[in-house]
């Protein structure tokens, strides 16, 4: 409030400087009804310390005056200042009498005519009864000190003590209760509820809780006076004052403008055990209903949804279903902010929103040609299906390119590979291919060897695992024993024997269908001289 209020008066443009004001002025509103409900419904004061409650909560909130004496006082002649009489009257309207009896003697010391009455009401100020925290005196006794003070007012009104100063006579009417008197001041107490505790305190110094509302009314009607119809904070405070607390959280959902106030109100209400009996028809309770509300406005801004999952959280029926509902409308603008999506429903195991962001991002990675990305994603989100579709893709680029790019991350699969038999060949593909370019060719040739037999290598990719063995098969020494190699033919027949009709040749299938001939040739040419070296070995070895 204090910075708003600050960037009010600061504004250059009169448009923004307005808007501010507005802001500080709901939120002082917000303020005002926070500290009645704390007086009302958690301190539940009883009838004396109440209305000392009530004047603590005016003062605190019509300040002006300690701006008004600041300016009195700061004066040459404080007495000849033209506010100098408004701040005495300020000072009695809100029960500060020790600080109004001090001006009075200031008045007295500057002008010696009305020096005697200015010391007699001075001396009535000090002898008003008052019930102070740490006073033993019972209610019983306050009233009858209350009654002789009274009595003693209102001789010296008949006497006409202070008949030459309409202004200390006026000021002795109001510490009687004058209601004229009263509203004689009414710009000077600015508001109803202020009328209303200085009513209370110079008239019904020991009111009980339950006639506040009688009071508040009247003093309601009294001081608009027919003249204007009750704002919306006056509903919300008499609604206070009347002690109906459900009708207050209504009235405050109707005149705010977020559910922020309420929201938060009503959790503080409900933890002092003051909303046990109120469950809303559909089953969750006022408190979880304002909080979801609140909550689900947050969502709606582009930051402050991190906040709104903290109010889910507090809200044990339907919280849950509601963060979940919420959290897959997150437009997830960039992966730093789908990240925080993602650790938010890790935290919480909410397994499926899990894979579906998962999902989301591993299809935007795809898009934009980031396979590494997009294998991560659809690792993460256990999605078989998505992790076979982007291990189709390396195979693809592998294909195009002779080399796999995201290498740390396919050296790395681990049990991961396992989601599904594309991503398990990738990379089994990929550890062939580092234990060839480790030289242990042996061990190289069985892995080629379990891929094509195992039928986990897509038949698309079998010519390039036989091509792969090329290599193998042309080493110095052997490496495919004489079953391994005939297992190699076998495929290599298969591969060959199911060629599909592709209808009417054109020049670049003839082209291709010449490579696939002149790859297939050298196989069967490499594969049989592998096998008579083989056979040969394998004799030698047997007949030694």
């Amino acid at each position: 409030m204090e910075e708003m209020h600050q960037v009010a008066i600061a504004a250059k443009d009169p448009a923004s400087g307005c808007q501010f004001s507005s802001q500080v002025s709901i939120l002082s509103a917000m303020e005002l009804i926070w500290n009645l409900c704390e007086i009302l419904f958690i301190e539940v004061a009883p009838a004396g310390p109440l209305l000392l409650h009530l004047l603590d909560w005016v003062r605190l909130h019509v300040c002006e005056v300690d701006t008004l004496s600041a300016d009195v006082l700061g004066s040459e002649n404080p007495n000849k200042h033209e506010s100098f009489w408004n701040l005495v009257t300020i000072l009695v309207l809100q029960g500060r009498l020790d600080e109004a009896r001090q001006m009075l003697s200031k008045e007295a010391d500057a002008n010696p005519a009305s020096a005697g009455m200015c010391r007699i009401l001075g001396e009535l100020m000090r002898t008003m009864p008052i019930l102070s925290p740490g006073n033993t005196q019972t209610l019983t006794e306050l009233e009858l000190k209350w009654q002789h003070w009274c009595e003693e007012c209102e001789r010296h009104l008949q006497d006409g003590t202070f008949a030459a100063s309409p202004r200390l006579e006026s000021l002795c009417k109001i510490m009687l209760g004058d209601e004229v008197a009263l509203l004689e001041q009414k710009e000077l107490l600015s508001n109803w509820y202020h009328f209303l505790v200085t009513r209370l305190l110079y008239s019904h110094p020991t009111v009980k809780p339950i006639d506040l509302h009688f009071y508040a009314q009247s003093s309601l009607d009294m001081f608009l006076g027919g003249e204007s119809n009750p704002e919306p904070l006056d509903n919300i405070l008499l609604a206070a004052f009347e002690f109906d607390i459900h009708q207050v959280i209504k009235e405050c959902s109707i005149a705010l403008s977020n559910w922020w106030f309420v929201a938060h109100l009503t959790d503080l209400l409900d933890h002092c055990r003051l909303l046990q009996s109120h469950n809303l028809y559909f089953g969750s309770n006022m408190r979880e209903f304002l909080l979801l509300e609140y909550a689900s406005g947050l969502f709606a801004h582009h930051s402050l949804w991190q906040l709104g999952v903290d109010y889910f959280d507090y809200c044990p029926e339907l919280g849950r279903v509601s963060l979940e509902l919420h959290i897959e409308r997150i437009p997830l603008n960039t992966e730093q902010k789908a990240l925080k999506v993602l650790r938010i429903c890790e935290q919480r195991q909410m397994t499926e929103q899990v894979r579906s962001i998962c999902k989301i991002l591993a299809m935007k990675a795809v898009r934009n040609n980031r396979l590494g990305s997009a294998l991560s994603w659809s690792i993460r989100a256990k999605d078989a299906a998505f992790a076979t579709l982007v291990s189709d893709r390396f195979l693809k680029d592998y294909c195009e390119r002779g080399c796999f790019s995201d290498l740390d991350l396919i050296d790395n699969l681990g049990p991961a590979m396992m989601l599904s038999d594309r991503l398990t060949f990738l990379g089994k593909y990929r550890e062939f291919h580092r234990l060839y370019g480790e030289k242990r060719f042996s061990d190289a040739a069985s892995l080629l060897l379990s891929l094509m037999t195992s039928q986990i290598a897509p038949h698309s990719f079998w010519m390039t695992l036989l091509t792969d063995a090329l290599p193998l098969l042309e080493q110095k020494q052997v490496i495919f024993s004489a079953d391994q190699t005939y297992e190699l033919m076998r495929c290599l027949e298969n591969l060959t024997s199911r060629k599909p009709d592709c209808g009417e040749p054109d020049t670049q299938r003839l082209q291709e269908d010449d490579i696939e001939t002149t790859k297939v040739d050298m196989l069967r040419l490499a594969l049989a001289r592998n096998l008579a070296r083989a056979i040969i070995r394998e004799g030698s070895l047997e007949g030694s």
